[in-house]
């Protein structure tokens, strides 16, 4: 035990140590102060009693040597430096979870929207269907040109489907509507196409009195398949028959009155048998008498 005391009392052997390491045994001892250990020697029982002190990395004075005044402060600016690096680390570690959420989150925004990540490239635009006009009119009139270009809603185009009721056949269904062929010739080639209409104009008459031109059938087709129309379809079937719609304005005749609503007058017959009664048929007999 002497010869540790001898040993740490030394000079050169503290000036030997590595730096960091007993930083107590390295400072100076302040004037006035001296270690008890060192002025008197211990008895052999005190020494039998006290293990030997190891020599520790900690900044706190080892046993039976005196500490000057200077320790606390050393072990005070180690704590803060070792905070501070901690602190840092902290810091750093927080920044690169930062980026990495940042980045986790953009890749998932990414991938919502249907771009790759990191593509940086702008989403193509959506192609929508066109919307398909029906014009049921003769070829008089071409109604194409006059939706060529426009757009419904700035959105759809419109693709113009044009034939007479006599080019047309149709089938509807409940629940997917209604599905029109037509067969139209155009400069003498014969065009047939299959299609779904989204709207329908027409500017043709769907009853004749002319044989063969009866198609009040393509109507109720039309209303049955739900077909939006410009004109309600029903009342397209409603004008099919003349006398049904007089009926009608014989009713706002009623209700408005003559002066601010005129009408002719008018009668009506089931049938043509019926136009001719026997009350207004006048006979005038003929003198059968042959003179002599």
């Amino acid at each position: 035990m002497n010869y540790l005391r001898r040993r740490l009392s030394d000079s050169s052997f503290v000036a030997n140590l590595p730096n960091g390491y007993m930083m107590d045994l390295q400072k100076p001892t302040p004037p006035g102060s001296s270690p008890s250990s060192t002025s008197s020697p211990a008895s052999p029982a005190t020494e039998r009693r006290q293990p030997p002190s190891l020599p520790t990395p900690a900044p706190s004075p080892a046993p039976g040597l005196g500490s000057g005044p200077g320790s606390g402060s050393g072990s005070a600016s180690g704590a803060g430096s070792f905070l501070s690096s901690f602190s840092s680390v902290v810091k750093s570690a927080q920044m690169a979870q930062n980026v990495a959420a940042a980045a986790h989150a953009k890749a998932a925004a990414s991938a919502a929207e249907g771009a790759p990540p990191g593509s940086g490239q702008p989403l193509k635009p959506v192609i929508r269907k066109p919307k398909i006009l029906l014009v049921v009119d003769d070829q008089n009139t071409d109604w194409s040109k006059y939706f060529r270009g426009k757009k419904l809603n700035g959105e759809y185009e419109i693709r113009v489907e044009q034939a007479e009721f006599s080019e047309m056949n149709l089938a509807s269904y409940v629940t997917s509507g209604c599905m029109v062929d037509m067969q139209v010739n155009k400069g003498g080639t014969r065009v047939v196409r299959s299609f779904k209409p989204d709207f329908v104009l027409i500017r043709q008459h769907a009853y004749s009195m002319v044989p063969g031109e009866d198609f009040r059938n393509l109507v109720i087709g039309l209303h049955f398949g739900g077909v939006p129309s410009s004109n309600s379809l029903f009342s397209i079937y409603n004008f099919c028959s003349k006398p049904w719609v007089f009926s009608q304005m014989i009713k706002l005749y009623h209700s408005l009155g003559p002066e601010k609503f005129p009408l002719n007058e008018q009668t009506f017959y089931p049938n043509h048998t019926q136009m001719v009664s026997a009350s207004d048929i006048t006979l005038h007999p003929h003198n059968t008498h042959k003179s002599p």
